[in-house]
């Protein structure tokens, strides 16, 4: 066999290991994106979401600027949107009820009024993400989008696949991770370890560790052996950093519907806000991912 011959069964080898990679988290796509339509079933549209995000993954590290797959990306990027309102509804609802059982378990039945208020506000509101889905996700999961997979998978796929390696973009995520968390750790060290600038940079730390993440998992075919683990590593700083946003996005949540809208007393409203800003505190100050200079102002000091 000759160099040249070694070179292209090489290339075409490397091709079909992006092809059937991609095509199996397509039909995962596809199919529990079927069965979300039938009853949104909340694993259904979990599942349909993840996999939508790792298409979007390997998508991103073949054609960056989006020239190629352009009309491909955008669909599975107006999906994913959907399914994340209505998945983070879910898990808001979810996260509520609990607490409901908490404090009616306490015999605390004002903050139990409150939860089920804000509980009633969000399956509202969910109600409207499941419509706007129900509406576009048979387009945007359906035929045309069939022939726009078709057409890219006979078409660049190859051409991508022999320009583009997936190590070099695994390097430059995570230099783009270090250089935010560094960014981090210089708003934590002040006065301003509290403030939004420093939530948001550690937003944003969330979403590269998650990207981080995506990539080690949705591209591992296509990854030296030193990234297998990263998967795993990246996956707790994004739980961790987690379950911060998570609670904020909660309190803003709150303070978006309003005390009057919920029909809520002034004392109560202000304990279980106040709770849940110390629940934000405690998991930022608690956190391994970036350290926190001082003691939380919220929080009472240790005794």
């Amino acid at each position: 066999m000759t160099t040249e011959q070694l070179t292209k069964d090489r290339q075409i080898s490397k091709t079909r290991q992006w092809e059937q990679a991609m095509i199996k988290l397509y039909v995962n796509f596809r199919d529990y994106s079927k069965d979300a339509l039938k009853g949104f079933g909340e694993e259904d549209i979990h599942q349909s979401r993840v996999n939508s995000r790792k298409l979007l993954t390997l998508l991103s590290i073949l054609d960056p600027d989006h020239s190629a797959a352009g009309e491909l990306y955008t669909r599975f990027k107006k999906a994913q949107k959907r399914l994340g309102k209505v998945r983070d509804a879910d898990v808001l609802i979810e996260s509520f009820k609990e607490r409901r059982k908490i404090a009616k378990k306490d015999g605390d039945d004002k903050t139990a009024a409150l939860l089920k208020s804000v509980i009633k506000h969000q399956q509202d509101q969910r109600k409207k993400y499941r419509k706007k889905l129900e509406a576009e996700l048979p387009q945007l999961a359906g035929k045309e989008l069939d022939l726009l997979w078709e057409a890219f998978i006979t078409g660049p796929l190859e051409s991508l696949t022999q320009k583009k390696d997936a190590n070099v973009v695994m390097r430059e995520l995570e230099v783009a991770f270090d250089q935010q968390k560094k960014t981090c750790k210089a708003l934590f060290k002040g006065p301003e370890s509290e403030s939004e600038e420093a939530f948001e940079a550690l937003h944003n730390l969330r979403i590269a560790a998650k990207e981080l993440r995506y990539t080690a998992n949705a591209a591992s075919f296509a990854l030296n052996q030193k990234f297998h683990t990263h998967e795993e590593y990246y996956k707790n700083i994004q739980e961790q950093l987690g379950i911060i946003n998570d609670k904020r996005v909660w309190l803003d949540t709150l303070q978006s519907i309003g005390r009057d809208e919920l029909g809520v007393g002034k004392k109560t409203w202000s304990a279980f806000t106040d709770s849940l800003k110390n629940e934000v505190l405690e998991a930022l100050y608690h956190n391994e991912v970036v350290p926190v200079a001082g003691k939380p102002r919220a929080l009472p000091a240790e005794q």
